[in-house]
């Protein structure tokens, strides 16, 4: 059975859609089948894939919204072997509020994914930046939380509340969630801010902040202008090596994890 994992940050900007459509692709070169759910209303990852959400049909609305949907009838090939996305649509954006009267709403999602889950290894959902359904549906359906944070000033603004949220959903609607990990990014080693940031995230969240940072880069900024992974747009650049990297690092924890949990049974 595949692993859903929910990239998520309750502040906005800090590299959410990069890191969901930049760590997918990078696992799909490495041999992976990987899914993009795209649940966040501004579908950035969706056209950060080179796919318009005007007229597209079969979407994530469609998924949530739809009472015994398959899902497989949504997803969309993308350019890269073994990565696929259901993409978001304009409607998405009025899914909120017409999901309060449907029955099961906090887990229509998890109800969906429980179709599509063993056909691939991993399955990424980008989160919108608010804790609304769309984001509780989210953290209901899966496995665990991946946190992008940007070494900025503020970086660790609402990290409590976030971890209050994720706490909740636990308690709540999913007792089996747990944190995947940290990433950072925007990381410019020659400034002390970006290296006080690093430390101060350590000091918060421990072991589980990946070694692998995500340097501030021109070439990652531009790709999704261009509809394109990074791997794709510069596969040379420092952002694609990076996020190599992070793909690299991420498998070897999963494989211990695997084992771990092997041991324990």
């Amino acid at each position: 059975m595949g692993k859903a994992i929910a990239i998520f940050n309750q502040k906005g900007g800090v590299g959410k859609t990069t890191t969901n459509i930049n760590l997918a692709a990078c696992l799909a070169l490495k041999g992976q089948k990987v899914l993009l759910l795209d649940i966040d209303p501004q579908g950035n990852t969706t056209s950060g894939l080179g796919i318009s959400k005007r007229g597209l049909s079969d979407t994530m609305y469609d998924v949530l919204m739809v009472d015994d949907y398959d899902p497989r009838q949504a997803v969309k090939h993308t350019m890269i072997d073994n990565m696929d996305i259901i993409p978001a649509s304009v409607e998405l954006a009025g899914a909120e509020v017409e999901m309060v009267k449907l029955q099961g709403r906090d887990r229509r999602l998890k109800t969906a994914l429980d179709k599509i889950k063993d056909d691939y290894d991993f399955i990424f959902v980008d989160c919108p930046p608010s804790l609304g359904l769309l984001t509780i549906n989210s953290l209901t359906a899966v496995d665990s939380v991946l946190i992008p944070i940007q070494c900025e000033f503020y970086a660790l603004e609402g990290v409590s509340q976030l971890m209050s949220t994720i706490a909740l959903v636990k308690k709540s609607m999913n007792r089996s969630l747990t944190i995947q990990g940290v990433i950072l990014s925007m990381f410019d080693g020659r400034t002390n801010l970006s290296i006080q940031v690093v430390e101060e995230v350590k000091k918060y969240f421990k072991e589980k902040v990946y070694s692998t940072v995500i340097p501030r880069n021109v070439r990652l900024a531009e790709a999704p202008g261009y509809g394109l992974p990074i791997v794709e747009y510069d596969p040379r650049s420092a952002g694609a090596k990076a996020y190599m990297q992070f793909a690299d690092e991420f498998l070897k924890q999963e494989k211990k994890r695997a084992k771990k949990a092997a041991g324990d049974r």
